[in-house]
């Protein structure tokens, strides 16, 4: 069955913009706003017809497939990566057996022969397109910062030179590597929430992204596959693993170095061609945008995932990425996007909307162009924008402990709820925030393995109930 959503119809207030008639949902008009480009009448009636009907099909395309588990082996020592010999390689927060850490060169070598190998699902649940990234994060003081001049609480991009000064700095401080990334917490999350058959199939989860052919890049690779989140891209030959410092002060304030490395730029070839064309939604990390010339990567991936019946799915990621890439993410999200996760102040970016403007009001003004939009407002809750309305998604009660990671657990929650095939929109939302919630309440930004299994199990008990068919307007995604 179709879906049978009446195509949305923009404000009648326009204004005129240097590349096109803008609608505005501003309920204070004497806010003067840039707004987002309106899409020709046409183009953007085609894109909800072809979402809605990605959204009845999506479901009756899924396969399962047998998961792989590998066991890392460690290793000691970061070979001229300016860090310490020995350091503790778990994830912080993950339930972790086995003594994981870097491997040497002969070990990626290996690592590479082993997607020929693999036994792979004929098609994946969600395929993630994003930055993989190595997380390094140490507790410092004050002190710390000032000797090597970085300014607290703030997030700087530094050189290769620059990387190894301050993990020289770091030597004998005590701190984690992890396969970090907004992305990433959110497939994992999605993986374990997915790894049981409750209420459906066993999800299928992977990523594809650009590491280079160094340590770190397999690091990062059998770490997320040890999570049940199959690295699937190729590494880059001589290239370098870029990263992210983390440096958490005694007040809880996080100064986040970011390094590239020489393995930044994704390229759209016949492998990840391939990957997006067996996949059920493609989920596009807004920190892409960022490198050089990935804007070409990124359509072309969207392309081919309409063209295969797919979903697209993009975050949100950071403010400054927005306002830096505005255009390009509007060429995405006003064109291929059926679903946008976002926080609050990233809607109002989007919308190029002024901070005094509420949540509420970006969620309705982004949901007249993309078909689903989910906005996380920290404690006051979140809410989920169809056909310019917003449905608001009361906060799940929770001692906080960690916020970092709540929109990416967010994310999880609304994506594990699409693929099972729930239609009520409360429903799914309430199940994401319960995800936020449980992350939130833990120390780190990855959900727990036996978290996400009393989850999914609490869940599959509503599954039941979920087959409503009706209206968008009564809170109902139809014919899911």
């Amino acid at each position: 069955m179709s879906l049978s959503l009446p195509i949305s119809s923009p404000p009648n207030h326009i204004s005129t913009s240097p590349r096109s008639l803008i609608p505005t949902l501003s309920p204070h008009p004497s806010f003067l706003y840039h707004h987002p480009p309106q899409l020709p009448p046409h183009s953007h009636n085609t894109h909800f017809i072809l979402c809605h009907y990605r959204l009845s099909s999506i479901f009756l395309s899924m396969n399962t497939g047998r998961r792989e588990h590998f066991r890392a082996s460690s290793y000691s020592g970061f070979g001229g990566h300016g860090a310490a010999e020995d350091y503790d390689a778990v994830n912080e927060g993950e339930e972790d057996d086995d003594e994981e850490g870097v491997r040497d060169d002969e070990q990626v070598g290996e690592i590479e022969g082993t997607l020929g190998s693999l036994h792979l699902p004929e098609r994946w649940d969600v395929l993630g397109l994003g930055q993989a990234m190595v997380d390094f994060s140490g507790t410092v003081d004050d002190e710390f910062l000032k000797k090597l001049g970085l300014e607290k609480g703030t997030r700087k991009v530094v050189n290769h030179e620059g990387r190894g000064r301050v993990l020289r700095a770091m030597d004998g401080c005590s701190y984690k590597a992890a396969a970090g990334g907004s992305l990433s917490n959110s497939l994992v999350a999605l993986a374990r929430l997915g790894s049981r058959p409750m209420g459906g199939h066993t999800l299928n989860v992977a990523m594809a992204g650009s590491v280079g052919s160094d340590p770190l890049g397999g690091f990062y690779r059998e770490k997320l596959r040890r999570a049940n989140v199959q690295f699937l891209s190729p590494p880059i030959k001589d290239g370098t693993t870029g990263t992210v410092i983390v440096l958490t002060t005694p007040d809880a304030q996080r100064t986040m170095l970011a390094y590239q490395g020489t393995s930044s730029t994704v390229n759209y070839d016949t492998c990840l061609a391939n990957l997006i064309s067996k996949t059920n939604v493609l989920v596009v990390e807004g920190y892409l945008f960022e490198l050089p010339d990935t804007i070409k990567t990124i359509t072309k991936a969207c392309e081919e995932a309409h063209r295969g019946g797919a979903l697209v799915a993009v975050t949100a990621s950071d403010v400054s990425c927005i306002e830096r890439h505005f255009d390009d993410f509007w060429d995405i999200v006003g064109n291929y996007a059926d679903v946008v996760f976002a926080n609050s102040d990233e809607a109002r970016a989007l919308c190029n909307f002024d901070t005094k403007e509420s949540s509420r009001s970006a969620t309705r003004y982004l949901s007249h162009f993309v078909p689903l939009v989910s906005v996380t407002d920290g404690p006051r809750g979140s809410y989920i924008g169809v056909k310019g309305e917003a449905v608001y998604i009361p906060p799940s009660p929770c001692i906080p402990v960690d916020t970092c990671g709540a929109g990416d657990a967010y994310a999880s929650g609304i994506l594990y709820g699409v693929l099972r095939g729930i239609s009520d929109l409360k429903r799914i939302g309430t199940m994401a925030s319960k995800v936020a919630a449980t992350v939130v309440g833990q120390q780190g930004t990855r959900l727990r393995i036996s978290d996400a299994v009393k989850l999914a199990e609490s869940f599959a008990y509503q599954l039941d109930s979920s087959n409503i068919r009706s209206d968008v307007g009564s809170d109902q995604i139809s014919s899911f």
